[in-house]
């Protein structure tokens, strides 16, 4: 239902009379001008007190499972690769020098081969997971794997192919 079509029917059921603050449309939910938030909030656990609400649950309490873990690392790669980019390209930018002056000051820290395989992983598994885990989201955007045992499936297939993927970059190429 659109907008307009609450907001009408709203007035419909309330009367269109808005000269007296207590007939109101908007009134109703308002807090009295003169309470401080603290009063609200005592009023608030008052309230869910008396009628014996829980209070909401905390993040321990629920049993971790694959989906909740690649919705978590697929909205946190795609929050770093955007900000590694955007600092990259910044860098990019603002920095004195070219990209081969930078890349022969890499090459003189003379750091091992397994650390410079470590970074290439640490570089390689954000994106190949992000891309595949996308790959997976458009599946889902056609309606198709949503029964739990493909999410668990679909979602253990991404987790091994981005680590197959990295491993072969950061130590192939």
């Amino acid at each position: 239902m659109s907008n307009m079509a609450l907001l009408l029917r709203t007035f419909a059921r309330q009367g269109v009379c808005l000269s007296r603050q207590h007939y109101g449309v908007f009134y109703r939910h308002a807090a009295p001008m003169g309470t401080t938030a603290k009063e609200e909030m005592n009023k608030f656990w008052a309230k869910n007190n008396k009628l014996n609400r829980p209070m909401s649950p905390h993040l321990t309490i629920y049993n971790w499972s694959v989906p909740m873990m690649m919705s978590i690392t697929f909205r946190g790669t795609g929050v770093g690769l955007s900000g590694a980019i955007s600092a990259f390209a910044l860098a990019a930018l603002v920095l004195p020098g070219t990209y081969p002056h930078y890349l022969d000051l890499i090459h003189s820290l003379s750091v091992g081969p397994y650390l410079i395989g470590l970074a290439k992983f640490g570089l390689a598994f954000p994106v190949s997971f992000h891309t595949l885990n996308g790959i997976r989201h458009l599946w889902w955007d056609l309606g198709k794997g949503f029964r739990l045992p493909e999410v668990y499936r679909t979602g253990y297939t991404v987790i091994g192919l981005s680590i197959i993927t990295s491993l072969a970059v950061a130590f192939l190429l």
